[in-house]
Formats: C-alpha cells, structure tokens, sequence
C-alpha cells in the first residue's frame, strides 16, 4: 500500500481531539466531548471533517453506556511522521506513525563538521530508504534536531560552535522541498525532552529537564507540560557554562566551560592522555590498536576496574553534578533526565552526578527529585522530532 499525505487540522477543537487521540488512543465520540467539554454535535461535526481531510477514522462502535453506543475515533491509519535526529558524529533517522510508534529507525555514519549538504544528503538518502521500506508515498510532515543552536521561526541553525558551514543555512526549507511536506527544526536536545515527555520516564512528570552529555553537553527544559526555548532559542545551552575560570578550551573559544570537561570528546581527549602517560594499559592498547579513543572506551575500562578511566567518568560525572545543583537550586524540577552518548557509560557516571547534585543542592529541593537515565536510546530523538512536526499538523495555522 502506497500511503499519501494527510490533510492538516482546520480548527482549535480539531486540534484538540487529534492530540488527545495521539496520546490517548482511540477514544469514542462520548468521551471526546467530555474531554473536551463541548457538545456531541460538535465533535460530530469536527470528526467528521477529520475523516474528510484524512487524518481520523471510525473505529467501531463503543462499549454500551445505556442508550445509544457512541461511535469510537481513531487517527487515520496511513500517517506517518519523518524523525531526523542529527548528532556530532552520527544520526537516526526514522518513520513513526500518527502516534508517534516507530515503525523503522535507520543509524547512519556523519560528522557535523562535512556541512549541511553533505550531512542533509546523508539524512535525505536515509529517510527514501525507510520510506520504500514501508510503502509510505509522502509523509505528513517531518521533524529535524541538530547539535547546536537553532532560530526556530526561521528554521535554520545559528553561529553553531561545532557546526562549521551550518550558521544560516535553510535547513528546514530545504528538506521541506526535498520531502514535499511541513517540517520543523529544532536543537537536538529540545527534541529529546518532547520524546521523553512523550513516550519516556518523563510521561508524568509536568516540569523535568533533560541533559544530553555526548559530544556536546545540552539541556531541554520543560515547564508546565511545555518545551521552553528562551527568547532568542538559546535556552538550556548549559554545556558552555563555565565551571572554571582556567582550564581546556571549549569548542565555543572560551575557558572552562563544562563541555570541554565533560563531554564525550573530553572524555576521549583525557583518555589518551591517560593511556599515552601509561596510567592506564588497557587505554593503552585500546589507542594502539585502533588509533583513537572514545567515551565509549572509557566505559569499557571502567567495566574492566581500570583506576585511571574510573576517576575520568568520576571528575566529569562531579563537573555535570555542579552544574545540575545550581540549575536545581534555580528551577526546582520535579525530574532530570540524563540521555546521550556518554551514558553510556552506565551507573557509575550517575552515581557520581546524583552525588553531587545531591549533596550540593538544598534538601527541600532535591527530597523527592529522581536523577534517572533515559531509556529510550537512539529513538528518543526520532519521537521527538515526530512529536515536534505532528503538534504542528494536528493544529491549524493560528493555533500555531
């Protein structure tokens, strides 16, 4: 089956009942009209101008509640959104359906620094390829996260430190005119928050933020049920925080900042250091042999005992945990996620966060406040970027 592309809401109240049916599920006329608190002939009315415009079906007839049995709703079973989650040095590009269920993920090889035609055309290629995979013809819409900062309204990246040849660049346009569809731009870790919101540990949780460490160090903050983005979309830029007033220079030009001590390619630039002063032998022979160390190499050294990799995740873990107090002391969130590549480095670099977040933050704030891993792996970012581009489908113009 080939699918086509779906129509887009008309009307605040079609907005509202496509939302509650993506995140709820299929519920019946009834219910909708007490969700919503309007009448039935309203939602009536509103369903059936989503069934003409393709993007709800019936489904069937709903359990009885004495007299007659309301009709159940459903989203449309063809839509699909387009997840594009671009790292430093590698990107997942999936396709999930209207509610927002991966349905295919591919993991592709780049390096943010190719450029943004070169980096989009890898992307490109790889979303035509789930696309074919699933029959899907077009899709309603498309989501994009890239490593740096992003003006949102004009969709393109803006003097992204580790992101040469991207300031400026129409990225949203043009992989609109690519894919024939709507899409949206964002920063990379604003789009993990929303999938974590979405379908992660932070399903409950109203105000939570969620840490990216990988190669860059990045914070989505979510107030109220809703991303908070700052005036100029700079929000959550913690990475370049300065925990130090001497010390390794950051990829932004100056001294100090968090990220050059404890993002990945920190942890990476440490280790070699480590393995060529012979403080470690098996970061020794992991660079022997392969030329080069990762964060990941770091973990494996430290699953092994190495001493030398345990105090490298423990001084990074305790310059994130520092930062993290003072955020817990300023916003008071109810949750704080940790994703990215460099959790993987597993427990031992959480214990060390949630130490010193813990011990340096005051205990009214922290009584009830859980530090947890996120658990959604590459996919977190594709949901996201879904979530993004489908609030923006599911609602008309002026509810935007």
């Amino acid at each position: 089956m080939r699918h086509s592309l779906a129509g887009r809401a008309e009307s605040a109240i079609q907005a509202r009942l496509l939302t509650r049916l993506r995140d709820e599920g299929p519920l019946s006329k009834a219910q909708l009209a007490d969700r919503l608190q309007v009448s039935r002939t309203t939602v009536a009315a509103e369903v059936g101008r989503l069934l003409e415009l393709g993007l709800a079906q019936e489904a069937g007839p709903a359990a009885s509640r004495g007299g007659r049995r309301s009709t159940m709703v459903d989203l449309a079973e063809d839509i699909r959104f387009v997840g594009i989650a671009i790292g430093a040095t590698g990107m997942t590009v999936g396709v999930t359906d209207g509610r927002l269920a991966t349905l295919a993920t591919r993991q592709l090889g780049c390096d943010i620094r190719q450029g943004p035609e070169e980096v989009l055309g890898i992307a490109l290629a790889g979303v035509r390829e789930v696309l074919d995979e699933l029959g899907v013809e077009q899709p309603a819409g498309a989501g994009i996260g890239v490593p740096g900062p992003v003006d949102f309204d004009r969709g393109m990246s803006v003097t992204p430190p580790i992101m040469p040849g991207w300031d400026g660049y129409p990225v949203r346009d043009a992989v609109s005119r690519e894919l024939g569809c709507p899409v949206l731009l964002d920063n990379d870790v604003n789009l993990l928050a929303i999938g974590e919101q979405h379908s992660g540990v932070a399903r409950r949780a109203r105000d939570f933020l969620f840490v990216k460490i990988g190669t860059g160090i990045g914070c989505g903050i979510v107030i109220d049920g809703e991303l908070y983005r700052g005036v100029d979309g700079c929000a959550g830029d913690i990475g370049h925080i300065r925990v130090s007033d001497e010390g390794p220079t950051c990829a932004c030009g100056n001294i100090g900042c968090l990220e050059a001590y404890a993002g990945g390619a920190a942890l990476a630039r440490d280790a070699t250091v480590a393995a060529r002063a012979g403080e470690s032998p098996f970061l020794a022979e992991v660079l022997e042999a392969n030329g080069v160390l990762t964060a990941a190499d770091v973990g494996l050294a430290v699953q092994r005992g190495d001493a030398s990799a345990v105090q490298l995740i423990r001084g990074g873990g305790s310059r994130v945990g520092q930062v993290l107090a003072t955020l817990v002391s300023f916003f008071n969130p109810g949750m704080i996620v940790i994703g990215g590549g460099v959790t993987g480095l597993g427990h031992p670099f959480l214990a060390e966060i949630r130490g010193v977040t813990y011990g340096r933050s005051l205990s009214l704030a922290t009584g009830s406040l859980p530090i947890v891993l996120s658990e959604m792996g590459d996919e977190g970012g594709v949901v996201g970027a879904a979530r993004l581009i489908s609030d923006s489908v599911y609602a008309p113009e002026s509810v935007n």
